[in-house]
């Protein structure tokens, strides 16, 4: 049986361009230039994060959130810790450090 991981995310819409903006309190921050209208922006999600995780984008399932900034995703083939590996999550808990 394939791996699934999970993932939140809160997605800005109508960026100057598409990017990852980092973690914040566990949840993916995602900045997309696609607006917010008729599904644009979750297709634009999908596509961005499966070219950055290297993976086709309709292994990405949006589960809740579809309507709004907020979303949890289902990414199949990719386990937690390698789906945190590529999206830098390790980097998150050096920000939380104090220094």
């Amino acid at each position: 049986m394939a791996e699934s991981a999970f993932l939140q995310v809160r997605v800005t819409p109508r960026a100057a361009r598409d990017a990852v903006a980092g973690w914040q309190d566990g949840v993916l921050r995602v900045r997309l230039r696609a607006p917010a209208l008729e599904g644009r922006a979750n297709e634009a999600l999908r596509r961005f994060l499966g070219a950055h995780l290297g993976i086709a984008p309709g292994r990405i399932e949006i589960v809740s959130g579809a309507g709004g900034r907020q979303k949890r995703l289902r990414i199949d083939g990719l386990g937690e810790a390698a789906l945190r590996r590529r999206l830098g999550a390790a980097d998150e808990a050096d920000e939380d450090r104090p220094h």
